[in-house]
């Protein structure tokens, strides 16, 4: 039985499930409207690979950070439908899956936070497992961790909404700039089986959601000055 992927955290909707053949996956771009399109497109996205949720096994979400909206969207589906067949959940970074999807082994994620701030991390793998370098944490482009050594590759649009100042603030750390890389579900699903494969995923009553600050929207006069 194969599991399936649902990221909602940002702009781009997509889901993914496991084959005999690797991971399918498709993607939309829905910019907010998530909670419209979510379900439906999900249903379209499963008759395409000839399948119906009582044929899936679990269900990997995005846990953040994100978009409050899309994650609560994510989130609250994901508990939904896996709360109607009894089976369990798995949540994943988002950062984690950026990098993921560099194909690099030193990893910068880095994803604009909007109110002028980034959500940040940094991994790097051996033998295939991450290890989180730098906890996932908020703060403003110019006040982003250092990390140790060079070589690593940066990914995600906080580098193309903040280039200016996270290019003096890491200066010769970062060899390579991958901003266009977003989180997808594709990621999400290649880190979610071994999870899943271990027994380790939770009941869809115990699925949470990676905020990392307090405020999660901007006033109107802030919007304007953004």
């Amino acid at each position: 039985m194969p599991f399936l992927a649902i990221e909602t955290s940002s702009e781009h909707l997509s889901f993914a499930i496991d084959t005999p053949s690797g991971i399918v996956s498709r993607e939309w771009l829905v910019g907010q409207k998530q909670s419209e399109v979510t379900l439906p497109y999900l249903q379209t996205f499963l008759n395409e690979c000839g399948l119906t949720m009582r044929d899936i096994e679990g269900i990997a979400y995005p846990s953040g950070p994100g978009s409050f909206t899309g994650l609560r969207i994510g989130c609250g589906i994901t508990q939904g439908l896996a709360f109607a067949r009894n089976i369990p959940v798995v949540g994943i970074s988002t950062l984690l899956a950026i990098a993921e999807a560099s194909g690099a082994i030193r990893v910068v994620s880095c994803l604009d936070a909007r109110m002028n701030q980034v959500y940040f991390s940094v991994f790097e793998k051996h033998n295939g497992q991450w290890t989180t370098l730098v906890e996932a944490l908020v703060c403003n482009p110019e006040d982003v961790p250092m990390p140790d050594g060079e070589g690593y590759t940066g990914v995600g649009n906080g580098f193309s909404v903040y280039s200016a100042a996270l290019e003096a603030r890491l200066g010769a750390k970062i060899d390579t700039v991958r901003s266009e890389i977003f989180p997808h579900a594709a990621q999400l699903l290649a880190l979610a089986l071994p999870i899943f494969a271990a027994g380790q995923g939770r009941p869809a009553d115990e699925a949470e959601l990676v905020y990392l600050r307090d405020k999660v929207a901007l006033k109107t006069h802030e919007r304007v000055q953004k």
